[in-house]
């Protein structure tokens, strides 16, 4: 998505469904921990929080999604920021896949 193609905050979020969480084995986005893209920051900023509070694979999965992001918008920086929040099933776009619910 590069060049004159003018990439969008869903664009970034599609393209980060390649990062796996390598615990629970399903993407960043669908186990919403992607909570906020700012393309016009510069550099862009990528809100996101982690399963745990001291996730073995947090700076793994920083670098991974700061990597997806930063090819996605053309080679733009992109700051990835982790937030103190809290995770929780209910974030997921589908909570049933954990098999919880």
């Amino acid at each position: 998505m590069t060049g004159s193609t003018t990439v969008t905050p869903d664009d970034v979020k599609e393209a980060l469904r390649v990062v796996m969480d390598p615990e629970l084995h399903l993407d960043v986005v669908a186990l919403g921990l992607i909570k906020s893209i700012d393309l016009d920051a510069e550099p862009i900023d990528l809100k996101m929080i982690l399963t745990t509070p001291f996730c073995p694979y947090g700076p793994w999965l920083v670098q991974q999604i700061k990597e997806v992001a930063e090819k996605t918008v053309g080679g733009k920086e992109v700051k990835v920021e982790v937030l103190p929040e809290q995770w929780k099933p209910e974030l997921m776009e589908d909570p049933t896949l954990l098999g919880f619910f």
